[in-house]
């Protein structure tokens, strides 16, 4: 997608442009998924935490531009964590606004196929996608992915902000994030029906649209 594009434009050379990442604007208004994330919940989340993810993504390269510039071998490396959490989290936010939608869909039955051949069944998928979500310790995300080498969906998990291709080689179809930002001022410290209730707003023709591009 086109962040995952933006994010691997980094610096080419000394002298060349840098295209500066950018938040992205929300497919729906911050009240569009209420009752399941409220309003405050989705303009902290986009307006501020995604945002500053941005920023800090766009001041890491630049101290990375003029490291490689100098020849600052030192430098190159230590960005190297600052790079990974600010870059994982513009890219899987990315994914998590489009990931879900106000509007009821269902899985293509070219995904339907794929979980049930892979799961069982689409319960069994979203039972296991949510006992992994629940089980991240501390911050981090859960995933449905895609296993292009061996063919077939896999639930996986990272934590904090690391991305999912980058981290597991895994295609990201459809993230849980599960940083206490996400949901704690509407569900407190329940995580379990906060990942529960974010199926009711998932955006399956997303979700299928990944996965069919991926193959």
């Amino acid at each position: 997608m086109l962040a995952s594009r933006k994010f691997g434009n980094i610096i080419r050379g000394t002298g060349a442009t840098r295209l500066k990442h950018t938040l992205p604007d929300l497919p729906y208004e911050y009240s569009a998924l209420e009752p399941v994330i409220s309003r405050e919940i989705m303009s902290l989340h986009h307006s501020k935490h995604h945002a500053t993810y941005v920023n800090n993504l766009n001041a890491a390269e630049e101290k990375l531009a003029q490291a490689q510039a100098k020849g600052d071998i030192n430098t190159i490396i230590s960005l190297a964590p600052a790079l990974k959490f600010n870059g994982g989290g513009h890219i899987n936010h990315t994914i998590f606004w489009q990931n879900l939608s106000s509007k009821t869909s269902k899985p293509s039955d070219v995904l339907v196929k794929a979980i049930e051949k892979d799961f069982g069944s689409l319960e069994n998928m979203k039972n296991q996608l949510a006992t992994a979500s629940v089980a991240v310790q501390g911050s981090g995300w859960g995933w449905l992915g895609y296993n292009k080498q061996m063919k077939k969906l896999q639930i996986a998990t990272c934590q904090n902000q690391d991305p999912l291709q980058a981290t597991t080689g895994l295609v990201p179809l459809f993230g849980i994030d599960v940083w206490e930002h996400a949901y704690y001022l509407q569900y407190k410290n329940v995580r379990a029906d906060y990942v529960k209730a974010i199926f009711d707003v998932a955006n399956w023709a997303d979700i299928s649209a990944r996965y069919e591009n991926s193959l």
